[in-house]
């Protein structure tokens, strides 16, 4: 009984930040660790995103302005928010476009927020963070399976993952994992127009095995998953309806 336990931990008061939690998959996150009874932190780059995040979230929550493409800016936050027990970084924009015409400039500034802004939260983080916690990154499904026009994404999603390889070496005892999202209904698409959204989205479903789109409750359970089991590093966990299948 004590091994069970030692393995599954419970997140009953432990102090979770997750970056990039005021929509979308963050927010669901946050409202899942809440849930298991875990004191959370939510960060972003935005003052509105963040008051809007708490009232939504209630309970448990502090929130801070975050630009965690800025080192110096990551410090001040970790220094602020002090020791933690669990690190989940759900931010991070991208780029699309055929590879051809995309300008070199738009990859640049996907990789400095979705890598570098992942790759420097994580740097400074370590001083604060527990030794039996663990931190979880955010890649994407077209890192195995780029569509037309994903290149950038995919090289963005590939390098996070082999990042995450060499930190759980590094780090350890410190658990690190990826989750891998497909396709999910958050607000990146809340600019399309409601039926073009809807028309690509089912486009998409009948594709998929499961037959629907991921809600972000869906992805939020990886999370909670990859801070309670502490057996569980250097993992990749895909969350894509078995888009790699279909």
């Amino acid at each position: 009984m004590g091994n069970r336990e030692a393995i599954r931990m419970s997140l009953k008061e432990k102090r979770v930040i997750v970056v990039g939690g005021t929509s979308g998959i963050g927010l669901s996150t946050a409202k899942a660790f809440l849930d298991e009874g875990a004191k959370v932190v939510i960060a972003s780059r935005s003052a509105a995103k963040l008051s809007e995040a708490k009232q939504t979230l209630g309970g448990n929550v502090e929130a801070y302005e975050l630009d965690f493409r800025s080192e110096e800016k990551a410090a001040e936050f970790f220094e602020k928010v002090g020791k933690f027990d669990h690190l989940v970084i759900t931010a991070g924009e991208g780029a699309m476009g055929e590879f051809r015409e995309l300008p070199v400039e738009q990859a640049q500034t996907a990789f400095d927020s979705k890598f570098w802004g992942q790759y420097i939260t994580v740097k400074a983080a370590i001083p604060y963070l527990n030794q039996e916690g663990s931190i979880s990154l955010t890649s994407g499904v077209y890192g195995k399976r780029p569509p037309k026009g994903a290149s950038t994404l995919a090289a963005i999603n590939t390098a996070l993952e082999g990042l995450m390889r060499g930190l759980t070496v590094d780090l350890a005892p410190i658990r690190v994992n990826v989750v891998s999202p497909g396709i999910v209904d958050t607000p990146v698409y809340a600019g399309m127009p409601e039926e073009d959204r809807k028309s690509m989205f089912n486009a998409i479903a009948r594709q998929l095995p499961v037959g629907r789109i991921a809600q972000s409750e869906d992805i939020a359970e990886a999370y909670v998953y990859l801070a309670k089991n502490g057996f569980t590093t250097g993992s990749v966990i895909l969350i894509e309806g078995g888009a790699l299948l279909s």
